[in-house]
């Protein structure tokens, strides 16, 4: 596959690519969502969260909106990572003001009931949504897709909502590991499927989530979080050799030097309690960095939020680094406060 003409225009594709730019890109997680009045406009209209996501028209538009109000270098799909498990025959649903319920899938019963017949048909709005985005992001804007990590993803699968611990899905890795390694490796499998799907819908780049890979000690963590998002790594890469991907695992801490490395993902998201000095002398060395603003700045907004963007680009500007939260956009956050950090990062100069 012949390199894209759009890594040699679109800054967020040459960072990633570790090549000089003029600024740090930059692009927020949840940067669409409930803060933006106009997403809780969209938002009003579907009668449940799935069917939300699995609106194309929608999903695009609420994807474009802070694209068209902050101007960010890149935009994410709007879309969730449960919809892997909605797309293996698990029922989701959101419930209002609790979040995510599924049916658990607690056994190797469980997993027998789920099935990779019809996947694509159950997520195809998806890949529509993507393709919907390539044709209408402005021309210097890349396109980002994504997936959660097998890991996060089985622990909801498996407690059948978000817990504070991720023990449902601990407990049976340490008692059956044989077994929830078939959880883990259908998750897997049919992720690869999905991230495919999307760039070849248009996805120029891909980020894989995992926002509980901090509740593992370290060999659980190479087992359930490294390995397969290296399988995922290596599959998409043999396949599509100049997308890359950018791995974000929350909380991992003294683990990040090591997860590009042993993933082969080009990108390391940094979570807001990973010290800059750290960063810089520990993971930038071997991979882009992004991240990793407390997204609590962003709603205290004024000096106290220009000292945290000063200090993340000071110290990780300007090569090989995204500019990014250390977690998603909080609903409290001030519109203006997003329109101040974009201005302060597009008007920096190393």
């Amino acid at each position: 596959m012949a390199e894209s003409l759009s890594v040699k225009s679109k800054r967020f594709l040459k960072a990633l690519n570790g090549e000089a730019i003029d600024r740090p890109p930059f692009w927020l997680m949840r940067q669409a969502g409930r803060y933006l009045p106009e997403y809780l406009a969209v938002r009003a209209t579907p009668p449940d969260f799935v069917a939300f996501c699995l609106d194309p028209e929608k999903a695009c538009a609420v994807t474009l909106q802070p694209i068209d109000r902050f101007g960010m270098d890149a935009a994410i799909l709007f879309a969730d990572i449960l919809l892997v498990p909605h797309g293996l025959g698990q029922r989701v649903r959101f419930v209002e003001g609790e979040g995510p319920r599924l049916d658990p899938v607690t056994d190797g019963a469980g997993i027998d009931r789920l099935t990779r017949e019809g996947f694509h048909d159950k997520v195809g709005a998806v890949y529509e949504t993507v393709r919907l985005l390539a044709k209408r992001l402005p021309g210097d804007v890349a396109l980002i897709g994504f997936a959660g990590a097998p890991w996060t993803v089985a622990t909801y699968m498996v407690a059948g909502q978000g817990t504070s611990d991720q023990k449902p899905a601990r407990l049976w890795a340490y008692r059956d590991p044989e077994g929830f390694g078939r959880l883990i490796d259908l998750v897997t499998e049919v992720t690869i499927d999905y991230l495919a799907a999307q760039v070849e819908a248009g996805a120029e780049a891909i980020q894989i989530f995992d926002t509980w890979a901090g509740s593992l000690p370290e060999a659980e963590m190479r087992r359930w979080v490294f390995a397969p998002i290296a399988r995922i790594r290596a599959a998409l890469k043999a396949r599509f050799p100049h997308v890359p991907v950018i791995g974000f695992a929350k909380g991992i801490g003294a683990m990040l030097p090591e997860l590009a490395p042993a993933t082969g993902v080009e990108a390391v998201g940094i979570d807001a309690a990973v010290p800059l000095s750290f960063v810089r002398d520990r993971v930038q060395p071997g991979a882009v960095v992004q991240g990793n603003l407390d997204p609590l700045l962003l709603v205290a907004g004024g000096a106290a939020l220009e000292r945290g963007i000063d200090e993340l680009l000071s110290t990780l500007g300007p090569r090989r680094f995204v500019f990014n939260l250390g977690h998603g956009v909080v609903p409290e956050t001030p519109p203006d406060h997003v329109a101040a950090l974009a201005r302060r990062i597009r008007s920096w100069t190393p």
